[in-house]
């Protein structure tokens, strides 16, 4: 994927007066705030929300904490009519979000085997009827038995495979093993048998069809490939989704139909047009990571930003920044580094990448940039960037309106 100064979704003079407004807003604060500088523009926050709101239909959609991990956007998001719960990452996050009254409609996006945290929830009958748990196996439920505080009945849904099956191949994320209709029904009558425990839903992520870029400028070949596999792994989910679904009312547990999950903020459409799903999640599409830019099914709209200030420059054409070593999880390679956004014409370098305490750019730009200048960057991946900060501030217009803290700023790391 090309991360070069092309690689433009706005135009420069677009991204020129974006650099403006971000510095100008957050020059106005009483004190400097420290770099990196993270801001998220509201205005660009609501039109996402609507979009994603648009393109989910009728369906619910649910809030997927790990690409904010900032409360109040979790509850901004949560305010708006469409929004319906949200989709944690961790136990001890969920319990949180319960605690403090963000939400009581929580769905575990992945399985847990936090003792300490299933304690607490199985202690907590208020925690329990707010907070579903997501399982693959029972080991799963042997984890919940062994450190179980009290008779109350603890709410599980089935995470099933939504890969795309050609042979013995498969092509999606490494999640699930219940890859047979078989196989959920026999997990289903486990936790049937199971005294404490209550199924009520069933999770299908396709993170092959919501995660992938499709319209990627320069790939045409790839983004053509990528949108037929999408097209194809759309067609046999739908078909094993309604499999599944038969299957589990005949084998009596029609409870589990009542939530099923889906999709992502890149396959909002498909997945909520499948009958089976109830609700879809959505959580990059409200801020839009780099990762996010080239998809053919919504407009990219950038969100959120991190500024770093300019410490040097060391040759013609070249300035450098403080800091900007923010890399995204995932397969190594420069689509997870960070992107040099507002102004436009800067780069990273081939030689030095970006750098934990430092990090040069390159371009047309650099020469119009003094020292204590910011250039505001974009991260890969929507939520890791509010792991470096504790706090975020919220732009509208030009103006900081909000200055609000990150789950790390509330004191707590999961």
């Amino acid at each position: 994927m090309s991360r070069g100064p092309g690689r433009s979704l706005g135009s420069d003079v677009e991204r020129h007066r974006l650099s403006a407004r971000l510095s100008r807003a957050v020059r106005d604060l009483p004190e400097q705030p420290p770099t990196p500088t993270v801001v998220v523009d509201l205005d660009a926050f609501d039109t996402n929300a609507a979009d994603l709101v648009r393109r989910a239909g009728s369906k619910p959609i649910r809030v997927a904490t790990k690409s904010l991990r900032v409360p109040a956007l979790v509850r901004r998001a949560l305010e708006r009519d469409g929004f319906e719960g949200v989709l944690a990452y961790a136990l001890r996050e969920a319990l949180w979000l319960h605690r403090e009254g963000v939400t009581d409609d929580v769905v575990m996006g992945y399985p847990t085997v936090d003792r300490a945290a299933l304690r607490e929830l199985t202690a907590d009958p208020a925690a329990c009827a707010a907070i579903t748990l997501m399982v693959d196996d029972p080991a799963h439920l042997d984890v919940v038995d062994e450190v179980r505080a009290s008779g109350a009945v603890v709410r599980v849904a089935l995470d099933v495979d939504a890969g795309l099956h050609l042979g013995r191949a498969h092509v999606g994320p490494k999640r699930s093993p219940l890859h047979e209709v078989s196989q959920v029904v026999a997990l289903a009558r486990q936790v049937a048998d199971r005294p404490g425990f209550a199924l009520v839903g069933v999770m299908t992520y396709e993170g092959q069809v919501a995660g992938v870029p499709d319209d990627v400028p320069g790939a045409r070949s790839r983004s053509l490939a990528v949108r037929r596999m999408k097209g194809a792994s759309v067609r046999q989910l739908r078909r094993r989704r309604e499999r599944v679904a038969a299957a589990l009312v005949d084998a009596g547990a029609p409870e589990a139909l009542r939530l099923w999950n889906a999709g992502g903020s890149g396959s909002l459409e498909s997945s909520a047009a499948d009958p089976v799903v109830t609700e879809v999640t959505a959580g990059s599409g409200l801020l839009v990571p780099a990762l996010f830019d080239h998809y053919r099914s919504f407009e990219a709209r950038p969100a959120a930003f991190f500024g770093l200030r300019v410490v040097r420059r060391p040759a013609p054409g070249c300035v450098t920044v403080a800091g900007g070593g923010l890399i995204a999880s995932g397969a190594t390679g420069t689509d997870r580094s960070p992107l040099p956004w507002a102004p436009p014409g800067l780069r990273l370098t081939s030689l030095e990448g970006a750098g934990e305490v430092q990090t040069p750019l390159v371009g047309p730009t650099a020469d119009g940039l003094r020292i204590g200048d910011l250039v505001w960057f974009r991260h890969a991946k929507s939520g890791e960037l509010a792991e470096h900060v504790r706090e975020v501030h919220l732009v509208s217009g030009e103006t900081v309106v909000d200055v609000v803290p990150t789950y790390r700023g509330t004191g707590n790391a999961w």
